[in-house]
């Protein structure tokens, strides 16, 4: 359990994050690094908590891809075995030898009616076969619109296209140090406008004998910036005013330090705000510790060239003689 580690007893802290403060309640961190939420519900039937449109729009683009295929070959299969079971003297056309090739001929025909492609070699003559068709046509017209649908809502759905460092860091600054992270947005031709930052921080505190979460607004050096074209580095001095004031990396552990993050912006291609969460614990924080500048001039002094691929770097410092609490 995380020992006592004195507060400057100004300080007030915010229980409005939406967290409760249960020590013995959480299991891990509050938010991912991805931005969602450390969460699992429970206590209702999967049909009424689950929801496929919303499901389907969130997923990543790998696992939606997947599981368009997966269901468009699964419900062809399913079609293919009930044409088996109708039997294939209900189509012409046909001209099987075996039954291997029975079915694959029965199958193709089946993705062409669901596709409402019908090249026309393979038709359906019986009347419980038409009947099959007839339906199978309906549901693939069906799946077609929905899937159009997700994939328009997918592809025009309003993004911050943020990217967060991995690490935070603790660097000197000025003739302290502060806490720090930064990010940018990585899309060309992508204008985030009025983009704010806020920082949460998380503290295991003692109280009346038990350990309870604790939640403060972290003081930023700017807060606000006017439009996003490069990357921003967020910066919270840690001052006496400062509730990490005097911690050390042992400190910061066995008070289970999280730090939540959310930016809000305003998406000019949309017109609309648009956010983005991410989080970093204790065992994500380095000390003494230097982001190395991501930008420089290009080669004929005419443009400032963006280098994404130093957004993680950083070097280490001389060790800073960090203010101890007296406890």
């Amino acid at each position: 359990m995380a020992k006592e580690k004195r507060i400057n007893p100004t300080l007030t802290s915010n229980n409005d994050t939406g967290f409760g403060t249960s020590a013995t309640s959480y299991g891990g961190r509050f938010v991912n690094k991805d931005g969602s939420f450390n969460l699992r519900k429970e206590g209702l039937p999967v049909w009424e908590r689950f929801s496929l449109f919303h499901s389907m729009l969130n997923m990543p683009r790998w696992k939606f891809i997947a599981i368009v295929l997966i269901f468009f070959h699964a419900i062809n299969l399913l079609y293919t075995f009930i044409y088996l079971l109708i039997g294939a003297h209900e189509f012409t056309g046909l001209i099987a030898t075996t039954e291997w090739k029975k079915f694959e001929e029965l199958y193709f025909f089946s993705t062409e009616t669901f596709l409402t492609v019908g090249y026309g070699r393979v038709n359906p003559v019986g009347t419980l076969a038409n009947f099959v068709a007839s339906i199978e046509a309906l549901t693939g017209f069906l799946s077609l619109a929905i899937a159009t649908g997700l994939i328009y809502g997918r592809f025009s759905k309003p993004r911050a296209f943020l990217a967060f460092t991995k690490h935070a860091l603790i660097s000197p600054y000025r003739d302290i140090t502060a806490f720090m992270f930064r990010f940018t947005s990585y899309k060309d031709n992508h204008n985030l406008t009025n983009v704010e930052v806020k920082v949460n921080l998380s503290l295991l505190q003692p109280e009346d004998g038990n350990y309870i979460y604790k939640f403060y607004d972290l003081k930023l050096e700017r807060s606000r910036v006017d439009s996003l074209p490069m990357n921003f580095t967020v910066v919270h001095p840690i001052n006496e005013d400062s509730p990490l004031y005097g911690f050390t990396p042992e400190d910061m552990q066995a008070a289970d330090v999280e730090l939540y993050v959310l930016v809000r912006a305003f998406d000019d291609v949309y017109s609309t705000i648009v956010q983005q969460r991410t989080s970093y614990t204790y065992d994500e924080i380095i000390f003494d510790a230097k982001f190395i500048p991501m930008y420089r001039e290009s080669d004929d002094r005419n443009t400032t060239i963006l280098e994404l691929h130093k957004l993680n770097e950083y070097k280490k410092v001389e060790i800073h003689e960090y203010k101890k609490v007296e406890n």
